[in-house]
């Protein structure tokens, strides 16, 4: 194990061969004679351990590992002392030192506390990074997913993220299939390598060819110097063929081949092309259907069906539109230069009625026009129904028991997110019973505990 170190004690004879100590086993060592030096290191770059002596001239060794922790709250430090009392090893665990050495100490030992320091700081880091990737994908990332579906989808994609196994994405156009692609290859070990996407529908036929595998110099017309395609460039990484429903079948073969042998051959070319990839899938169609009727693969179809995750369409996650309009709306006043709090209650109700087909695509494009158009703090409903002029056609034609039931389960959400879950607030401010107010969340399958901070 490798690692930056910093030592800071005032006996410099001791400094001289701890240093030499450290770097014969492969640590880079910075060392200090006080707390002054030991200050300005860490300031200037960052390290993965501190070892401090308890006692430092005019100073004790906890007061400086505190500083430490204020600058680097993330660097485990192990406490010298050549006291051995109780008192002082207490205390400085009590302050946050991962351990402590008593003076004079076997150096195997310190190997040995260095090295479990270091592997705890790697088990912390990663805790981080995975509890700060959920709670980006729950609340603060493009992702919005206060849904019990969505919820469903994200937790099955934190769990298959790790593994390099090729992910089938199904859901109509607009569901945020690219998103879901995108948070799987970047809770993967991949990450710090490429994403590359691609739509295959929006390619013609006759290019689509040379953008997925490339091309030689001099392989058609045109073709001035090699090129690498789509699979090369994402070679380490991961490759996102978005509408994969709409690739020409000729292009299925070679496709099946890569995925087969993991190599290919560029067009015009005479040597394979081994690539390492993570393939990702999209499409809006029924593929097994497609297949059934020849239009697509069925041997390419299996090799693609490995992990299905089905993203719902917004007209079964409706619990999400409210949040959805705040994240757009948050967006659109930084770019647009606009401080608009929100929507009238009766505009957010059109939302809530409509059914989406363009799912949340088509509700972004409908706040930002609304955003757009207002000139006020406030969205209205004429403003929602300019911007999607299929809402009041939906409402008008909507059964009176389905506008009812709409209407109802909005207003539900819209008390539990008021009182933020409190269903004896929510039922006191509905006039309603607690026990009949109960029974209508339960109608609706909608949870008080999603609606808690």
């Amino acid at each position: 194990m490798t690692g930056k170190i910093l030592v800071v004690d005032d006996d410099s004879n001791l400094l001289e061969v701890l240093g030499m100590r450290l770097e014969s086993s492969g640590y880079e060592v910075v060392t200090a004679l006080n707390d002054v030096n030991a200050v300005a290191a860490l300031k200037e770059s960052p390290f993965d351990l501190g070892i401090i002596d308890l006692q430092l001239g005019e100073r004790d060794g906890i007061s400086l590992m505190k500083e430490v922790h204020q600058i680097r709250p993330d660097i485990p430090v192990i406490i010298l002392t050549a006291y051995g009392s109780i008192e002082s090893a207490v205390e400085a665990m009590k302050n946050g030192a991962f351990s402590y050495l008593t003076k004079p100490f076997d150096p195997r030992e310190l190997l040995l506390q260095i090295e479990k320091a270091l592997e705890n700081r790697k088990l912390v880091s990663e805790i981080k990074r995975l509890k700060g990737l959920l709670e980006s994908q729950y609340e603060f990332s493009n992702i919005i997913a206060k849904s019990e579906k969505m919820k469903a989808v994200l937790g099955l994609v934190s769990r298959i993220a790790a593994a390099d196994s090729t992910v089938y994405i199904h859901g109509e156009s607009g569901t945020g299939k690219e998103l879901i692609a995108r948070a799987i290859h970047l809770a993967s070990d991949r990450k710090d390598k490429p994403f590359v996407a691609i739509n295959c529908a929006a390619i013609p036929e006759t290019l689509l060819e040379s953008e997925l595998f490339g091309y030689e110099k001099g392989a058609f017309t045109g073709a001035m110097q090699s090129t690498k395609g789509l699979f090369t460039q994402a070679h380490k990484g991961t490759l996102f063929l978005d509408e994969i429903g709409n690739m020409p079948i000729s292009l299925q073969k070679k496709s099946l081949r890569v995925l087969q042998e993991r190599q290919f051959y560029p067009v015009g070319g005479n040597k394979p092309v081994e690539v390492d990839i993570r393939l990702i899938v999209a499409t809006n169609l029924d593929l097994k259907k497609e297949a059934q009727e020849g239009r697509f693969r069925e041997d390419l179809f299996y090799r693609v069906h490995v992990i299905p995750v089905l993203l719902p369409p917004l007209r079964e996650r409706k619990e999400d539109i409210p949040h959805l309009v705040a994240y757009f709306l948050e967006g659109f006043n930084e770019k647009m230069k606009k401080n608009v709090k929100g929507l009238t209650p009766s505009a957010m109700q059109k939302l809530m009625l409509y059914n989406w087909p363009g799912n949340v695509r088509e509700l972004q494009n409908t706040i930002e026009f609304a955003m757009a158009m207002t000139r006020d703090d406030v969205i209205t409903e004429d403003l929602i129904l300019q911007a999607g002029g299929l809402i009041q056609a939906q409402e008008k034609l909507s059964p009176l028991k389905d506008a009812k039931a709409a209407f109802e389960k909005s207003y539900l959400i819209h008390m539990l997110e008021h009182t933020r879950g409190n269903i004896s607030k929510a039922s006191e401010l509905a006039g309603k019973y607690r026990a009949d107010f109960y029974n209508l969340i339960k109608k609706y399958k909608l949870k008080p505990e999603n609606f808690k901070d």
